[in-house]
């Protein structure tokens, strides 16, 4: 083998003596390594953080309103599952309020005239439907609407 370098363009090049064929020499960076780096870019990792951390601070405001409404869901069976046999609305009211306390539900958020009795499918049922506005960023707030009826035991006493 020897070594042939062209003048022209500074190339060297390796040649194997009695033969015809050329192999190029190669330096230490052409074709060792991977010409292209994979990965994440600085400017799209900070973006990509940025995006979760907007959900993660949203999930962050509307969650504690999903865990107060598992409260009130609790407490309505509780009474439902007492039965309401001869007790006014306002009765029921008193104990659901009372319930509701034991659940951890802010009094602000319920108010006794959301709750409500009626009659469905399968007879007398417990109705409660009220609002929550969560505040978000700055003049930005979230209005989340929470409906929810259980089938009550017993007949309701009429208002006197």
């Amino acid at each position: 083998m020897s070594l042939a370098v062209s003048a022209s363009t500074g190339q060297s090049t390796l040649r194997q003596v009695g033969s015809s064929q050329v192999e190029p020499h190669r330096r230490r960076s052409e074709g060792t390594m991977k010409s292209k780096q994979a990965g994440i870019t600085l400017m799209g990792f900070l973006i990509v953080l940025a995006v979760v951390g907007f959900f993660a601070y949203m999930a962050m405001k509307l969650v504690p309103s999903y865990t107060e409404y598992a409260g009130v869901v609790k407490a309505m069976n509780q009474v439902s599952s007492e039965g309401v046999e001869g007790k006014s609305l306002d009765e029921i009211r008193r104990e659901l309020m009372f319930k509701l306390g034991f659940q951890y539900v802010d009094d602000a958020t319920i108010h006794p005239s959301d709750i409500t009795m009626g009659q469905g499918a399968g007879g007398n049922q417990l109705h409660v439907s009220y609002d929550k506005q969560v505040p978000f960023i700055y003049n930005i707030d979230f209005l989340i609407h929470f409906d929810k009826s259980v089938p009550v035991q017993g007949n309701v006493a009429p208002p006197q």
